[in-house]
């Protein structure tokens, strides 16, 4: 078993990586440093694409699902709200990418 980021360097990787490809990134929500869980909202030129979060696998390694979609804001944020009141420890970041689909495949592949 390999050794598991703790989830402030995942979030600040994540960010690092928005910005280096020119997007940018911000914490929603911050969580425990050391093991909480990470949800990613995706966006796209300001409009909110997808709702990803990471889960541990059979085997034993993480990957991104998506977590939801929402048509309103105003169901986005209570989508938000309701996760975070069942799990406070729980990091939330959106990352706004020009290509957010490529994005998150690529998050896959990296873990």
């Amino acid at each position: 078993m390999s050794a598991r980021l703790s989830s402030q360097v995942l979030v600040s990787a994540l960010l690092r990586r928005a910005g280096g490809e020119g997007g940018f990134g911000a914490v929603l929500a911050k969580g425990d440093a050391t093991a909480g869980a990470v949800m990613v909202v995706l966006a796209e030129r300001g409009t909110r694409t997808v709702l990803l979060e990471r889960l541990l696998q059979p085997d034993g390694r993480y990957a991104w699902r998506e977590a939801g979609r929402a048509e309103t804001d105003e169901d986005f944020q209570a989508l938000l709200a309701r996760r975070r009141r069942s799990d406070p420890d729980l990091w939330i970041i959106e990352l706004d990418v020009a290509d957010s689909e490529r994005f998150a495949a690529e998050m896959n592949e990296d873990g």
